[in-house]
């Protein structure tokens, strides 16, 4: 596998921008696919075959055997075509219109059948037979790639639920869907509605981390990873005790593992040291997620030690692995960054000056990579410091510590007179009984020492006018 010629399909793509891996992954692909299942499998494979210039055989071949199990026909040509540009002198790369026209035909009349006997449950006005309609069609749309028809579907389902049980089976049933297309932000929204709708409904509480999970999933693919971060790490360990089965939804979504992968990393680059222990290592429902990555777990100790290096090194040893995963692959590049720029901060802290050769070789990368993250953190205002371009030097901002003593002792002088001027003045109104005393309970205190009305016509300023004039008044009756 290693002396195979890598086909001219990666050059076009790689000359495109997207991204391309060419190192030996960790991961078998058999072993891989096999904690998935349903259309989940063969995107996975897909993914795999245009990204890896060293499984795209294997993917690829695996991909077009699971097409064929299923009705999507155009989800097969797609895998058909991509077979065809990885692999062109391949006799197995082309399309078998028999099996497209003879499942296209079967697709057709099954679609005819389940329509007429929605249009019967209609006609009878039985609430449940409508509803059971909506969803039979909704999943057979689903199976053969029609997704918007689908989504249609399951939301008339609405019109005819009469329990909360089946509002949570329209909302997974839209979820699942809206994974699939990749719809983040109606994936959001529907799981949002589930968690609230699906209170004390069994089919929901026995797959709430999984939800939780399609949530925080959402959230990382929008690149909001500080809510992903936090979504992530409440999921609860539930999904980790079920027995597979037909109703177990982790394996068409995502599995532990992927939990435990997407929560580590949204992890590593959003939260502090002292978080990454107490929210992280220290939760007792994420740290089982975290068993199943164990690499991931000595990373996230390494950071919180300060061994940033050693953390780094780990995260970069599995980069192909995760450059291979369908939902991460576009997300691992912006997150290690984070992870790098928030190491670079915190090894620049106890140093006046750090040349960028001693940073490059603390980060195992090279001296261009570490100036631009250099200047990025400095205009984000991350890093407090400057550089020194003639000399490769990062430079920190000198802090007059003496200056900002004097300035704080002014503060606190300039607070003290002020306090001491107003109980003076207090003072000398009592004392000269300018006072005009309020209503009980309308009354505060003031400086600690002295009591003032809650009336604003009766305040310090307004009893002295107020007495001014009483007395001055008396004197010309």
């Amino acid at each position: 596998m290693a002396a195979q010629t890598e086909p001219p399909y990666f050059k076009e793509v790689r000359a495109a921008g997207k991204i391309v891996v060419t190192d030996t992954p960790k991961l078998d692909v058999e072993s891989y696919i096999a904690n998935y299942k349903g259309k989940s499998r063969i995107e996975r494979l897909f993914h795999i075959a245009k990204t890896s210039t060293v499984l795209y055989h294997e993917a690829i071949e695996m991909a077009s055997a699971e097409a064929k199990e299923g009705k999507d026909t155009d989800l097969y040509e797609k895998v058909i075509a991509l077979r065809a540009a990885l692999e062109p002198g391949n006799p197995k790369a082309h399309k078998d219109d028999a099996w497209v026209t003879k499942i296209n035909r079967e697709n057709k009349s099954e679609t005819s059948k389940l329509e007429m006997e929605l249009k019967g449950y209609k006609n009878n006005l039985i609430k449940e037979s409508i509803r059971m309609g909506y969803d039979d069609t909704g999943r057979h749309y689903q199976d053969i790639g029609e997704l918007g028809d689908a989504v249609k579907a399951y939301t008339k389902e609405r019109e005819v639920a009469q329990t909360p049980a089946h509002i949570a089976i329209m909302l997974q049933r839209i979820i699942s869907v809206s994974i699939e297309q990749q719809n983040w932000l109606n994936v959001e929204s529907n799981v949002s509605k589930l968690l609230n709708v699906g209170q004390g409904t069994p089919s929901v509480q026995k797959h709430d981390a999984i939800y939780t999970a399609a949530m925080g999933l959402a959230l990382m693919s929008s690149q909001n990873y500080q809510r992903a971060t936090d979504t992530f790490l409440s999921c609860s360990s539930s999904l980790l005790q079920q027995k597979p089965g037909d109703d177990d939804l982790g394996p068409s979504i995502m599995t532990s593992s992927d939990i435990a992968t997407y929560g580590a990393l949204c992890a590593l680059a959003s939260l502090d040291r002292s978080q990454l222990q107490s929210r992280v290592l220290e939760n007792s429902e994420f740290r089982q997620y975290l068993e199943s990555e164990p690499h991931l777990r000595r990373a996230m100790t390494a950071f919180i030690s300060g061994k940033f290096a050693t953390c780094l090194s780990i995260l970069e040893s599995h980069r192909a692995d995760y450059l291979l995963d369908l939902y991460l692959s576009p997300h691992f590049n912006p997150l290690f960054e984070r992870i790098r720029n928030k190491a670079i901060v915190q090894y620049s802290v106890p140093f006046s000056c750090v040349t960028f050769s001693s940073l490059a070789e603390a980060f195992n990368t090279t001296e261009a990579v570490i100036e631009t993250s250099l200047i990025e953190l400095i205009k984000s205002g991350s890093l407090p410091g400057r550089l020194d371009l003639e000399h490769n030097l990062l430079v920190a901002n000198k802090v007059d510590s003496r200056n900002a003593v004097h300035e704080e002792a002014l503060r606190t002088a300039k607070a003290y007179e002020r306090t001491a001027h107003q109980r003076v003045l207090r003072m000398e109104i009592m004392h000269a009984k300018l006072e005009v005393a309020g209503d009980k309970g309308q009354q505060i205190k003031m400086g600690g020492d002295s009591m003032m009305s809650l009336d604003p016509t009766i305040s310090m300023g307004g009893g002295m006018a107020m007495a001014s004039k009483k007395f001055f008044g008396g004197q010309q009756g």
